[in-house]
């Protein structure tokens, strides 16, 4: 069997692993090319593209990289145009992913998407272009469905892997001993995200709440999972202006400094249902360029966008989003969460 497989971020990647473990339990031989990162890579693909290069958010960031992103997408497409796969799996990346499952659908080539784009929340009228695209759609969620049954596309509803992946029972102890941890003293975990774009809008603002948190209680230490080598430079480079600050920089292990944690401040996205997941309370936040978020504010057809409220139907999470999402406001969501007194607290 061979396989197109594109992941353009990190969770992606985690997503694409877990496909393809599965695949090569089932299938003597199965060949995979297409672009993914480490995960990917370690279960046999032959990336390529380094993912990284494709791993941008809003509206406007993008725009600055666009001849880049059409010529890769282009490669790829004469790739698999000329060298056709039994299936091309688009996972997430819908901006890139589609167009490319369109073309190579209209090869010939069978083509599934694996976690569904936010239709129910902003941009429904995507769903006539995802009807052209895809032979099948892969949701996460079970609410996703409903959809894309109305629309006649075919759709399955496969569920999250972290919801197998994560045990009933995580303990705490174990997590900081094997990050080598102080066993007692309050633990903040740091997730400003793996896209570059957000470890430049998020992670200052996190270090500065971080630095406010450390003034209030010298009992306090933080940790900070980087995504990846490049995220880890760009976090270090950030650290040099706090290097009185108590802060553990790891590669990776996003999940053991979560269980490790008593709080998490962490940006939108799927490490907020890690986080639900693990029982950890948290603050969710999130920032982009003023024009992406102008687009996507009037666009939003949801009061929330952080998955365990989403899921929920209601806020069980603080969500700062934007001009929200201030040192301030972030030091006032976390103060209770971490047993610290909220009087003499600046902004």
């Amino acid at each position: 069997m061979r396989i197109g497989v594109l992941a353009g971020e990190a969770s992606g990647d985690i997503l694409g692993s877990r496909v393809l473990a599965a695949l090569k339990s089932r299938y003597d031989e199965v060949i995979v090319e297409g672009i993914g990162g480490p995960l990917l890579q370690a279960q046999g693909l032959d990336s390529l593209f380094p993912m990284e290069r494709l791993s941008v958010m809003g509206f406007v960031e993008p725009l600055k990289r666009l001849p880049e992103l059409l010529r890769i997408r282009a490669a790829v497409y004469r790739h698999f145009r000329d060298n056709p796969p039994d299936l091309f799996l688009g996972i997430d990346s819908p901006d890139f992913n589609l167009r490319l499952e369109k073309k190579l659908r209209r090869a010939g080539v069978t083509t599934a998407h694996l976690v569904s784009p936010s239709v129910w929340a902003w941009r429904r009228g995507r769903i006539g272009k995802i009807k052209r695209s895809v032979d099948l759609m892969l949701c996460l969620f079970p609410f996703e469905t409903a959809i894309y049954q109305q629309h006649g596309i075919p759709v399955s509803f496969v569920g999250h892997p972290l919801a197998d992946e994560i045990a009933e029972r995580v303990d705490q102890a174990a997590a900081r001993a094997d990050l080598g941890l102080a066993p007692d003293g309050k633990l903040l975990a740091l997730l400003p995200g793996s896209r570059g774009s957000e470890v430049r809008m998020l992670a200052p603002v996190f270090l500065q709440v971080a630095d406010i948190l450390w003034q209030r209680d010298r009992r306090l230490s933080f940790v900070i999972p980087a995504a990846n080598d490049l995220r880890r430079s760009e976090l270090m480079r950030l650290l040099q202006e706090y290097p009185q600050l108590p802060v553990t920089l790891l590669s990776g292990q996003s999940r053991e400094a979560m269980a490790a944690a008593d709080a998490i401040l962490l940006a939108s996205g799927t490490a907020t249902l890690e986080a639900a997941l693990l029982k950890r309370p948290m603050v969710v936040a999130y920032r982009m360029a003023a024009l992406s978020w102008f687009l996507l504010s009037r666009m939003l057809k949801t009061e929330h966008v952080a998955l365990p409220n989403v899921l929920a139907g209601k806020a069980l999470v603080p969500e700062l989003l934007q001009g929200a999402a201030t040192p301030a406001a972030m030091v006032s969501a976390l103060l209770p969460l971490l047993g610290v007194e909220a009087e003499a607290t600046a902004a």
